[in-house]
């Protein structure tokens, strides 16, 4: 059963919304509903191990200053119930059934990383339901280095912890000058929210999105010819855990598709550039 709504103004924070939760098919799915009402909502997809405080609040806040924002919990993760699935068809058919059981015929989509896998294969799925879809730090089923996403990634979690460091200041973050006050920053706005936080993810819901990753990795590539609405794509130039290349194939393999590579910048390059980012993406999702 849904929480009742909280109607949000355009000048509503993501660190003071509220904790909602809708049951869809049997499952409790954690979210958050923020921004103007009226209008396309956007529906926002989060990274590997993501609750609903890895969501950048810049990025949030922006957005919602002009559009209705959702930000989801896939299953088994933070306060979403159920066990975490293994591939990402089944994500994106519980992302599916929950956007359905809002109540809503059509949505824009952000997809993250594991977000924008997720956000592709909705937009396969369920074409109608998809007006315009945003993909950042990502790449197609079966791009190149995906399925090594854990390689890459568990040593630099080590470093992290060895350091006394977020392992996202490496993961996301090139180690310049730059990238790391970047880093700094965007960890910082993570904090910004101090009551009513999410839980975090359990171990093992940690491995079994890893499982999906790697299956993603391997997996046939799909026609992406078959997205015919607008997207826009956005990577920084040097993305450790999803290549870089990927971005670019997945640019050229849509027809209408808008690239934006950010230099000097990660796998998390829309956070290095929000500001940035977050006009691109408003003139696009306007237009």
């Amino acid at each position: 059963m849904t929480m009742p709504l909280i109607k949000l103004g355009s000048g509503a924070r993501y660190a003071e919304a509220p904790n909602l939760s809708i049951s869809v098919n049997g499952t409790a799915f954690a979210y958050r509903d923020l921004g103007p009402r009226g209008g396309v909502p956007l529906v926002l997809l989060n990274h590997w191990g993501a609750v609903l405080d890895n969501f950048d609040p810049r990025i949030v806040d922006g957005f919602a200053c002009k559009r209705r924002v959702i930000a989801t919990n896939y299953r088994g993760i933070g306060a979403s119930g159920g066990t975490a699935p293994v591939t990402v068809d089944e994500m994106a058919r519980d992302a599916i059934a929950l956007i359905e059981a809002l109540g809503f015929e059509k949505v824009d989509l952000l997809g993250f990383s594991l977000g924008g896998f997720v956000a592709q294969d909705i937009t396969l799925k369920a074409p109608h339901l998809v007006r315009k879809l945003i993909l950042t730090g990502t790449g197609p089923a079966g791009g190149i280095g995906i399925e090594r996403v854990g390689a890459v990634s568990w040593p630099l979690i080590l470093k992290g912890l060895l350091t006394f460091r977020d392992p996202k200041s490496y993961l996301f973050f090139p180690s310049t000058a730059h990238g790391r006050r970047a880093a700094k920053a965007f960890l910082n706005r993570l904090k910004e929210r101090s009551a009513a936080r999410d839980k975090g993810p359990i171990p093992g819901a940690f491995l079994r999105q890893l499982k999906a990753i790697k299956a993603w990795g391997r997996q046939a590539p799909q026609d992406l010819g078959r997205i015919k609405i607008p997207v826009l794509i956005a990577n920084g130039d040097d993305d450790v855990m999803v290549p870089t290349v990927n971005s670019t194939d997945i640019a050229r393999r849509i027809p209408e598709a808008e690239l934006v590579i950010y230099q000097d910048a990660g796998h998390g390059g829309i956070f290095q550039y929000h500001a940035d980012f977050v006009s691109k993406a408003l003139s696009f999702l306007g237009a």
